[in-house]
């Protein structure tokens, strides 16, 4: 089963760029994309809603603002939109998750906190509530895979210039923290790491340029445990650029949704 996942800056900037054509040729099995910036309404043209794909969205209720997709070969048994923690802080990421009879496949879009109007609070309390979460679900007999825009990175191999980045949004010392806790608490896994190690894979450019200035990795396929043998590969789509972040694509192992 391929997975591709992409932060695409707008949606309907990515299409004129062509990642719906991309997208034909790729074969996977689920797309999770994020930061769709439009509103479901808005998304009725069939490009959106590509032959032989059930497409589901969940927006903001916002124009031109955050939003999640995605879209599966596979009907799904059920549908979860948004997070519902109880504080409501969930509403300022964005996340839509289908079920299958085993797996969960959710397209994550968290708070970034990278402009100078958006908060650092609320996107602590945004991974402290999301982390309770995990703690719950990670007693269920079912397996999850997180795909999106965790708007931070894990180690300082991550981050390029790590040194002149340290104390930015995105790769602070409680973030770091936070990413330990996930995969070495919870049983996580970061996929693209299982299978790649090498460092200089960065997935996203604040400069709004992938490849001007400092590269970061933030996008994440995350992997419940009992999933952490079933990738295969993973990679980052670097021939032709759709918006400021690069596709993740990993192939899974899995044949029985």
């Amino acid at each position: 089963m391929r997975i591709i996942s992409l932060c695409v800056d707008g949606i309907h900037q990515a299409a004129q760029r062509g990642l719906y054509d991309w997208l034909a040729e790729q074969d996977a099995d689920i797309i999770c994309l994020q930061d769709l910036r439009a509103l479901e309404y808005e998304l009725d043209h069939e490009i959106f809603h590509p032959k032989d794909y059930f497409a589901y969205f969940f927006d903001s209720g916002v124009k031109h603002y955050n939003g999640v997709a995605i879209y599966t070969r596979h009907q799904p048994k059920a549908l979860i939109y948004g997070l519902g923690f109880s504080s409501g802080v969930d509403m300022e990421g964005r996340y839509l998750q289908i079920d299958f009879e085993r797996y969960s496949i959710g397209s994550f879009l968290a708070p970034s906190a990278f402009a100078p109007n958006e908060s650092q609070e609320v996107k602590i309390k945004f991974f402290d509530d999301f982390q309770a979460l995990l703690h719950k679900i990670t007693r269920k007999r079912r397996s999850f895979i997180f795909c999106g825009n965790w708007a931070m990175a894990h180690t300082k191999r991550d981050v390029e210039n790590w040194q002149d980045n340290h104390n930015q949004s995105g790769f602070l010392g409680h973030e770091q923290q936070w990413m330990n806790q996930l995969f070495n608490q919870l049983g996580y896994s970061d996929a693209f790491r299982l299978a790649v190690s090498d460092a200089g894979e960065y997935s996203w450019w604040p400069s709004g340029t992938v490849g001007e200035g400092d590269g970061i990795r933030i996008d994440y396929q995350i992997v419940s445990e009992s999933l952490k043998r079933r990738v295969e590969n993973a990679a980052m789509y670097k021939t032709k650029t759709f918006s400021s972040h690069l596709p993740v694509i990993v192939d899974y192992d899995i044949d029985d949704l």
